[in-house]
């Protein structure tokens, strides 16, 4: 069988076949996974996958590495190359062809082979070199390659591995008995791993990171790290370990399925680190069970200071980590804790030794249930949709206020203080949790995307993968039709958001404000067309240079990374939110792609809800003077290409003592009030006889 190393790819997934494996025919089927059957003359089958379509693992971006994988029936790599990714890894001076070059060290690999990046000197670990300033998105490619092939091999019952599945253990929540250390350490609920100086200095035995930082013979015997281990979900271990109330709490804490470990150790070496600030992943700390391996976040993790057990012997280090419910964790089920020891061997290069601690629960905390009848497998979007149920919730119920706000805009400027304050508070809410929290920020990219899926190959199945941006696009498509483009980009974009609210902290500090004058400001208007077209007329070549190009959208840097990169971007991100201290959302006037593509379907609009006078404009122009944005033209016009539905003008067209036609008219009432009046009380002649 043939066995290859692709560059990167951009074509499709079936050219890409059709290059690793000349003249064989190919066959998409469903049953059991979404796969690719190739078949060549007189050659073996070998089934294909992507891996975003077998599981989902996120990246450093939040995002997987999605990755086609071939395997022959004996369950061996044949194939491993990167389809498309969303990692920094460009941006921070690395070249994307060592994610390329690293993808295809699993070529010859099999699926039943214990992979590990960094793993040292391990008879029982087959090593790959990680990427130096990469290691997180390297860890993650490793375990979407294995967990996917692993996943795949299993379905079809290849390599040895049995595609029938079993119910996981249930712990016996009811059953609790209270014990000391000494009883849980001694009958295995806890465990130990207790490493010498001298046994780390044998795993680097033949490796680069041979000699270095060696122990002194006087040294050898001195403890690296003793660390202790258990699961906290079982009553008699959490229960006598944290405590009543501090049990309580977390297991309110964890979500159904959730699993949860205490860790703790004494010793030179923490198993923390420091990776998780810089990374959000723990890369010194993982668990492996069934051949998958469990990574955690920073979004994973609880501190621990308290432990109220007799006989506690006292750590320096203490943490309680979760196995989130959708790895699918099995209580039940033997499980190793793996920790990665790093040995720095030049200014910017490290290598890794892996150690493992063995676990298996006593068998009288667990109930095991009989294997039940498979079921048809679920769409992954479906799962994906359930796994985000509270984004999902707190998102529309985000759109559904918006709603009412737009439906009763009338009523609300009559208050301008009420309205005010509800706005500030959505674009907090947008800035916050649909920018940072969801990462719910929306891209040109998408709409290239979108385009380009309508030319060929349309499914609704690649868009409903991430329902936060399939609800918010659903909703911008409705408020385009209905309301123009105002509704996204003054309410709901984050980026949008997050420069309004400096500009409106500034003016509470009196920095003064600057405003381009008329017939600058409208000719400034057509450069974020420009740069639209352009990104267009490179999408048609390109999608993925495009997507290089649209880094003229901040909104990956200051949204979804959170400033987490190269120094150059976000000096750009900074600088644009700088210069909104001064004017407002300078970016969004003249330079958003994304505006402007939203703008000419936003021309179709059905209603108009802002109310003008004849004198709008001439002579009136309170609230062209006022707009912030400049989107009220001198003669009164609102250009609803340019407004973001902020509503300011419409309060001023409500307040009396503020819109001039209103304040005339007022006076005008009060002159023929006071006339009526004062005929009133002229006294009457008498009559003479």
């Amino acid at each position: 069988m043939l066995i290859l190393s692709l560059p990167a790819w951009s074509g499709t997934v079936e050219d890409a076949l059709g290059q690793a494996f000349p003249g064989a025919t190919m066959t998409s089927v469903t049953d059991p996974l979404p796969l690719w059957q190739v078949q060549g003359p007189g050659e073996t089958r070998v089934w294909a996958f992507e891996t975003d379509r077998i599981v989902d693992i996120p990246a450093y971006s939040g995002k997987p590495v999605n990755m086609l994988v071939a395997l022959d029936e004996n369950g061996k790599i044949l194939l491993s190359e990167v389809l498309e990714h969303h990692e920094p890894i460009l941006l921070v001076g690395i070249p994307e062809q060592s994610l390329f070059d690293f993808a295809a060290k699993y070529i010859g690999l099999n699926v039943s082979d214990r992979v590990r990046v960094g793993a040292g000197n391990q008879q029982d670990v087959i090593s790959v070199d990680a990427i130096t300033g990469a290691t997180v998105t390297v860890m993650v490619v490793n375990e979407t390659v294995m967990r996917a092939s692993a996943t795949v091999a299993a379905a079809l019952g290849i390599a040895g591995l049995d595609g029938h599945e079993t119910l996981p253990a249930a712990i016996k929540m009811e059953q609790f008995a209270p014990a000391d250390w000494t009883t849980l350490t001694g009958d295995g609920s806890i465990r130990r791993l207790h490493l010498s100086r001298s046994d780390i200095d044998s795993a680097f035995v033949g490796t680069i990171g041979e000699g270095v930082d060696e122990a002194a013979e006087s040294e050898a015997s001195d403890t690296f790290i003793d660390l202790y281990y258990a699961p906290l979900n079982v009553p008699t271990i959490g229960r006598n370990l944290l405590g009543d109330s501090e049990y309580q709490w977390l297991m309110e804490e964890l979500a159904p399925g959730d699993q949860a470990f205490s860790v703790m150790a004494n010793g030179l070496y923490s198993f923390k680190g420091n990776g998780y600030v810089r990374g959000g992943i723990f890369d010194r700390v993982q668990l492996q069970q069934n051949n998958q391996t469990f990574s955690f976040r920073d979004m994973d993790y609880y501190r621990l200071s308290d432990i109220y057990i007799g006989g506690f012997p006292g750590f320096s280090e203490m943490a309680i980590f979760i196995a989130r419910a959708k790895f699918a964790f099995d209580p039940g089920s033997p499980w190793q804790l793996e920790l990665l020891v790093r040995r720095q061997v030049g200014p910017v290069k490290s290598i890794f030794a892996s150690f493992y601690g063995d676990y298996l629960i006593p068998e009288s905390y667990v109930d095991r249930p009989e294997p039940p009848v498979l079921a048809e497998l679920e769409p992954l979007w479906v799962s994906i949709w359930k796994q985000r149920s509270f984004q999902i919730v707190v998102l529309c119920l985000g759109l559904g206020l918006l709603t009412v706000i737009i439906f009763l805009q009338d009523v609300l400027v009559r208050h301008p203080r009420l309205l005010h304050r509800i706005r500030t508070g959505f674009l907090i809410y947008t800035v916050v949790f649909i920018g940072w929290y969801a990462l719910g920020q929306l891209s040109i990219v998408n709409v290239f995307t979108f385009v380009h899926a309508l030319m060929g190959g349309f499914t609704w199945d690649v868009f409903l993968l991430d329902p936060m941006l399939f609800i918010l696009w659903g909703f911008v498509a409705m408020t385009l039709l209905l309301w123009g483009r105002g509704i996204f980009c003054g309410w709901l974009c984050p980026f949008g958001a997050l420069q309004e609210l400096i500009n409106e902290l500034a003016r509470k500090f009196k920095v003064r404000q600057y405003e381009l004058p008329w017939a600058v400001h409208e000719r400034l208007w057509a450069i974020k067309y420009m740069i639209l077209l352009v990104l267009f007329a490179i999408s048609l070549e390109s999608l993925g240079t495009a997507e290089r190009y649209a880094e003229i959208e901040p909104f990956k840097t200051a949204i979804t990374l959170k400033f987490q990169r190269e120094w150059g971007f976000v000096f750009y991100a900074g600088f644009l939110l700088f210069i909104s201290l001064f004017t407002r959302k300078v970016y969004c006037r003249y330079l958003c792609p994304l505006g402007a593509a939203l703008a000419i379907p936003a021309r179709l609009r059905l209603f108009d809800w802002l109310k003008r006078r004849p004198e709008c404009g001439q002579p009136c122009r309170v609230c062209a003077n006022e707009c912030e944005i400049q989107a009220i033209q001198p003669d009164g016009v609102i250009n609803a290409n340019e407004c973001h539905h902020c509503l300011d003008c419409q309060m001023t067209y409500h307040d009396s003592g503020k819109c001039p036609p209103l304040v005339l008219k007022a006076k005008k009432q009060a002159k023929h009030q006071r006339h009526r009046t004062s005929e009133k009380t002229i006294p009457l002649k008498n009559a003479g006889p």
